[in-house]
């Protein structure tokens, strides 16, 4: 993180998120996120290839976007529908490196004004943490459980239905 200068009272900062490879990236100036989540939802687990993921909603005013880059919606145009719920259930947009295969960033239907973006893409130390946790009663039981940890903005335990369903 470099921080650049003061915009309305809040310092700035300039954080870049990228590929594997070096070809696709994402340079964020802007403030601390006002939204950083972790998620267990099986769409996040999917597209990790992890248990969780920490993703950051960034203001798309904020990003510069470099290289080419592939993408994929979800749900997909197959026709057949997803099974289950998740964080991006009414639609998104993932955008990936069409040479090392790394999801850098996506396009939420439904906060068509940010860009979602996992937190470990930033491989930055100094992120801010996560404020919501989603999702949980998707958690595997042998993982970290996140409702154990600070959350400012609170947890929100779907079963994939409903509210508030037993861990699975």
């Amino acid at each position: 993180m470099r921080p650049s200068n003061l915009i309305n009272g809040r310092e700035m900062a300039t954080r870049k998120a990228s590929c594997n490879c070096g070809k696709l990236s994402l340079t964020y100036e802007g403030p601390d996120p006002e939204r950083i989540s972790l998620c267990q939802c099986n769409e996040c687990q999917k597209r990790t290839g992890s248990v969780l993921s920490v993703q950051a909603r960034l203001p798309i005013e904020h990003v510069t976007i470099e290289g080419q880059s592939t993408a994929w919606t979800f749900p997909s145009d197959s026709g057949k529908p997803a099974t289950f719920r998740s964080c991006d259930s009414g639609g998104a947009t993932y955008h990936f490196c069409p040479e090392c295969g790394s999801t850098v960033y996506w396009e939420i239907s439904v906060a068509p004004d940010v860009l979602g973006v996992a937190v470990g893409g930033f491989t930055d130390p100094t992120f801010p943490p996560p404020m919501i946790s989603g999702f949980e009663a998707y958690g595997h039981p042998w993982a970290m459980t996140a409702s154990d940890l600070p959350m400012p903005g609170g947890h929100h335990d779907y079963d994939g239905t409903s509210h508030g369903g037993p861990r699975a």
